[in-house]
C-alpha cells in the first residue's frame, strides 16, 4: 500500500503576495483547509471544508485543550477577515479586488470542529492554476507560532528555484496588513522581521538569512538569502554534488530531467522543479530496488 501524501499547500501568487492580517490560529485553520482542497476534480463553493481541535493540536505539537479555545475564538472572528489581492490567479492583468476569504463559519462545539466554505472568488486563486503558483507542504510551517513567519515563508518560496528575495519594506507592510504598525524600522525589525527569520529557522526546511538595504541614509529594502528545501544533489560533472541552493536547469532540461519527459509525466498541479524532483527520486528507488533484486 502506498504510503499517505503529505498535505502541500497550493497559492496563486497572487494570493501568496495579497494584502491581508489573519491571526494564527485564523491562519492555521485557513492553511489546514486548504491543503484538503483536490486539485485534480472539478470544485465549487458548496465544498465544506472541516478541521478538528485534534488536527491543529496534532499539527502544531500543542495541548488538546488550549486547541479547542483557539480554534472557537478563531470561528468568531474568520467570518470577517478580508484580503486584497492585485492581479489574475495566474498572471495577467492587474485585477485589483478585495473579497472573503469565506462565505460561511460553522463551529460545532460538542464535535470541537469548525466547518468552512471557501468564498466563489477566491476558489480561482486555489484551483485553477497552471502557472505562476507556489506549492509547500503543510507541515513546513505548521509548528510556527507567528502568523508573520508563515506569510514570510510563504514569501520567499516562491523564490524557492533561487534562493534569494529582496522585499520593499513598505510593500512588506501592505502584504502583512500592518500600515499602521511599526513605522520606525526598528521596531519593525525587533518584532516582525527578526522573530519571524528565527521562526523559520527553526521550524521549515530552510535556513534564512537577511540583511537591510538603504536608499540613501533609510532602509527601504530587506534582502534574504536561504536554502532551497528537498534539492536533491546534483553532479557538477566533476563527480562532486553542485552547490546547495543553486538552481540546477539548463534549457531543455531541469535537474537534467528532460522538459519534455516532464510534461508527459506531471501530475496536475506540479511545477516542473517539483516533477523534475519526483522522478529522480523514482529513479533511484528504482535503481536501488534492482540492487536489491540481484543480492
Amino acid at each position: 500500500m502506498d504510503a499517505p501524501t503529505e498535505p502541500h499547500i497550493y497559492k496563486s501568487n497572487a494570493l501568496i503576495e495579497a494584502s491581508y492580517r489573519l491571526n494564527l490560529q485564523e491562519q492555521r485553520i485557513i492553511l489546514a483547509c486548504i491543503a484538503q482542497v483536490n486539485r485534480s476534480q472539478p470544485i465549487t463553493d458548496e465544498r465544506m471544508y472541516r478541521v478538528t481541535a485534534k488536527d491543529l493540536a496534532t499539527l502544531a505539537g500543542s495541548r488538546p485543550d488550549s486547541a479547542y479555545k483557539e480554534l472557537k475564538s478563531a470561528t468568531e472572528t474568520l467570518f470577517d477577515r478580508r484580503l486584497t489581492v492585485y492581479e489574475e490567479p495566474n498572471g495577467g492583468r492587474p485585477e485589483k479586488m478585495t473579497m472573503r476569504w469565506v462565505q460561511s463559519v460553522k463551529y460545532k462545539e460538542h464535535e470541537g470542529c469548525v466547518e468552512i466554505r471557501f468564498g466563489k472568488d477566491i476558489l480561482p486563486y486555489l484551483t485553477e492554476l497552471t502557472r505562476r503558483f507556489t506549492r509547500y507542504a503543510l507541515s513546513d510551517v505548521a509548528r510556527m507560532s507567528s502568523s508573520h513567519a508563515i506569510r514570510l515563508y510563504e514569501l520567499l518560496m516562491q523564490w524557492r528555484d533561487t534562493g534569494t528575495r529582496e522585499i520593499g519594506i513598505d510593500w512588506m507592510r501592505q502584504r502583512l496588513g500592518i500600515e499602521d504598525k511599526y513605522p520606525a524600522y526598528k521596531d519593525l525589525r525587533r518584532y516582525v522581521i527578526e522573530p519571524a527569520a528565527k521562526q523559520i529557522n527553526e521550524h521549515s526546511p530552510i535556513r534564512v538569512k537577511w540583511e537591510a538595504r538603504k536608499t540613501g541614509r533609510k532602509v527601504t529594502h530587506l534582502a534574504f538569502s536561504f536554502t532551497a528545501p528537498d534539492k536533491p544533489p546534483a553532479s557538477n560533472g566533476k563527480g562532486r554534488p553542485a552547490l546547495p541552493g543553486k538552481a540546477c536547469r539548463s534549457g531543455d532540461s531541469v535537474h537534467g530531467v528532460p522538459k519534455a519527459l516532464i510534461e508527459q509525466r506531471a501530475k496536475p498541479g506540479e511545477s516542473y522543479e517539483d516533477c523534475a524532483r519526483r522522478l529522480l527520486g523514482e529513479r533511484v528507488r528504482a535503481k536501488q530496488a534492482e540492487g536489491e533484486a540481484a543480492t
